[in-house]
């Protein structure tokens, strides 16, 4: 069972470090369940996820704030914009795509809005 966890925390890990370059794709819930696998897989992966010197501040932030630091959500939803409003204007082939990116986009910002604003930077 060990294994399972270790192998699933990597590969939720690699998706969360994915989120950072993808605005869709999010990167603090990767990573709090990176952290929760590896607790029960592997301890010194966890240990290295939570020291890890980008990677770690997202957990510990997230888990004892509730909050995301405010650099992150102004790169978070000007990333989440560019992109989905690119697909909605150059990649959707229908009128209701475009609308389906919007709606995706406003979801996306309510969502990263709704989480409070880190007073401290990572």
């Amino acid at each position: 069972m060990k294994f399972l966890y270790t192998v699933l925390g990597t590969l939720s890990l690699a998706l969360g470090i994915l989120g950072i370059f993808l605005p869709v794709l999010p990167t603090t819930p990767f990573l709090l369940l990176s952290a929760v696998l590896y607790v029960r897989g592997s301890q010194r992966l966890y240990d290295w996820l939570m020291a890890h010197k980008h990677l770690g501040p997202y957990i510990k932030n997230f888990r004892e704030h509730k909050a995301l630091p405010l650099r992150v959500k102004i790169v978070s939803v000007s990333m989440v914009w560019a992109t989905l409003l690119y697909c909605a204007f150059f990649v959707a082939k229908e009128w209701w795509m475009s609308v389906m990116f919007i709606a995706i986009a406003i979801g996306v910002t309510v969502h990263i809005l709704s989480y409070r604003t880190l007073k401290k930077r990572m």
